[in-house]
């Protein structure tokens, strides 16, 4: 038997939803030494507000404009993705590491 609570979601569960993700995605940001970890905390974050932004504009009288907006949060961040991923393959290529700790300078 499901409580009521729990039988539609509504904007508190998304918003309980996006602050884990944000968490998540802020401990994986200051606490990993690894490019590719810290990365996919960045991308955890942006999750974070689009769904903040989607659930906004599915519960108040914004209509389309957060969904909109968080179209165009994901259209940046797939190409903060492929940026981000060609500076990781040339910091590995120069340094053989992706270790943050371990990269001091950016000169070759």
């Amino acid at each position: 038997m499901i409580t009521p609570w729990l039988a539609e979601p509504g904007l508190v569960h998304f918003l309980i939803v996006s602050a884990l993700l944000l968490s998540l995605g802020l401990m994986a940001v200051l606490s990993r030494r690894n490019v590719i970890m810290v990365l996919m905390g960045v991308e955890l974050i942006l999750n974070s507000a689009n769904i903040n932004l989607i659930a906004f504009s599915r519960y108040t009288s914004l209509s389309l404009e957060g969904q909109m907006i968080a179209l165009f949060v994901i259209i940046i961040a797939a190409a903060e993705a492929a940026v981000a991923l060609a500076i990781v393959l040339n910091m590995y290529s120069r340094f053989n590491t992706v270790h943050l700790d371990e990269i001091d300078s950016l000169k070759g």
